[in-house]
């Protein structure tokens, strides 16, 4: 399995040039081959595929003598995003889901530059980073690597290492659990514990805003803007750390402790199509999906199991007796007329999702 380390890049001014003018040059081997690639289907129905466009990739070194700025294998990697974009696309297109056609990426929409194979343009020597094109980086090694690098990505604030690692199996463990996910709580566990949901964007948006409005003083391309910016933009990535370093830290909890865990199968696009623009926001503050994908990924390393179920009726059905007892969303306590049960909605509804997760085993 491959694991991600993330660390914090220290350049130097020179070394910042440098990697923007790396970032440009992947840019526009990106452009450049979307537009090709419209271009040979608009014009002669052909399609291109990512072998096709990297070999255009010398002839326009020859007319754009900047894009010996970025590393070879790194221009080649645009190539191959392009060409996953397209594949993403087609895949939607063929689910009935909304396509999403591949975009050109304006300065400051592409962030990452890859390097595909370690040791060939890339290397790490203690805490410093060498890098082709660019030099000797320094970085933030908080943690040592584990297993064998890969591939080597550069963002604009941080270097991620994809390292091939051996699954790390935890003892077997009898306790299970069904979580059902919110926006109240974060999530509430059949075991009757929650997990509180943290408002990350609520508790940047004083900053945000104020940014927001000095941003608008200054004139587009000015010095005094791009100092704005950068600090807006640090603002958004501390809420997305916070939140990131929450679902980790929950999740790894959770696998620790149960040897499987059952959560709602859940159509999140789908419910941000209400057109609610409050609930929305709620939703992608919480990110169930990066909770819910954290965990699974550590619970495959781990040895441990992790279903997902049907989300139909969980709210409304009596965990007791299996009664359907109407409720709309004002309505935090679930009372059974059957049964006489009497506990909160959130709780009942993940008492049903263990049941379906552990009938579904039993199938």
């Amino acid at each position: 399995m491959r694991k991600t380390f993330k660390y914090r890049l220290l350049p130097t001014a020179a070394q910042r040039t440098a990697l923007r003018r790396a970032l440009d040059a992947c840019r526009w081997v990106y452009n450049q081959t979307l537009e090709a690639r419209q271009a040979a289907w608009e014009e002669r129905g052909e399609s291109l595929s990512r072998y096709d466009t990297i070999r255009m990739i010398p002839a326009w070194k020859a007319e754009q003598p900047f894009l010996h700025d970025a590393f070879s294998q790194s221009l080649q990697e645009a190539c191959t995003r392009v060409d996953l974009a397209f594949q993403a696309f087609f895949r939607r297109v063929k689910a009935g889901e909304k396509p999403g056609y591949p975009r050109f990426k304006g300065r400051g929409w592409y962030d990452s530059v890859t390097y595909p194979q370690y040791g060939n343009g890339v290397r790490l020597a203690g805490d410093r980073l060498i890098l082709s094109k660019v030099g000797a980086v320094n970085i933030k090694q908080h943690r040592p690597v584990e297993g064998t690098i890969k591939t080597v990505t550069l963002r604009r604030d941080r270097v991620g290492l994809a390292c091939a690692v051996d699954p790390c199996p935890l003892p077997p463990s009898p306790e299970v659990a069904g979580v059902d996910l919110g926006l109240t709580t974060f999530a509430v566990l059949s075991t009757g514990e929650c997990i509180p949901r943290q408002r990350w964007m609520k508790r940047d948006a004083q900053d945000i805003a104020r940014l927001q409005r000095q941003k608008e003083q200054f004139a587009k391309g000015s010095p005094e803007r791009r100092k704005v910016l950068r600090a807006l933009n640090h603002a958004y990535q501390r809420a997305t750390h916070r939140r990131t370093d929450c679902a980790h830290q929950a999740s790894r909890k959770l696998v620790n402790r149960f040897g499987l865990l059952v959560f709602e199968a859940l159509d999140i696009p789908a419910m941000q199509s209400n057109g609610n623009r409050v609930i929305n926001r709620g939703i992608a503050d919480v990110a169930w999906g990066q909770f819910v994908q954290f965990t699974t990924y550590k619970a495959a390393s781990a040895g441990r199991a992790v279903l997902r179920v049907n989300p139909r009726g969980t709210t409304q059905e009596c965990s007791g007796c299996g009664a359907v007892v109407p409720k709309d969303l004002s309505v935090r306590v679930h009372e059974c007329p059957d049964c006489g049960l009497k506990l909160d909605r959130d709780l009942n509804a993940s008492l049903n999702i263990l049941a379906r997760g552990l009938a579904s085993l039993r199938l």
